[in-house]
């Protein structure tokens, strides 16, 4: 597995909106995911960020069913609740 740092440097997207998701998730709720979550996690960083932006925005989900409960947690995470 990956080290956090560079994890949290994989959650820099440059893009504000994916920034906003993914760095705050990172650092507040990563480390309680499960092993199979975290590696869900780790792969979901190696896609697209047109692609992350329209899945964390709900725009569209994945075909990937692991990627999509990952997003429901960030999400959920996101707008509190």
């Amino acid at each position: 597995m990956l080290e956090r740092s560079i994890i949290k440097w994989r959650c820099r997207r440059g893009m504000l909106e994916l920034d906003v998701f993914l760095i705050a998730f990172f650092d507040n709720q990563y480390p309680f995911l499960d092993s199979d979550d975290k590696k869900i996690f780790t792969e979901l960083l190696e896609e697209d960020d047109v692609d992350l932006f329209q899945w964390l925005m709900a725009y569209r989900q994945s075909e990937n069913i692991g990627f999509n409960r990952v997003i429901k947690q960030i999400r959920d995470y996101r707008l509190g609740k």
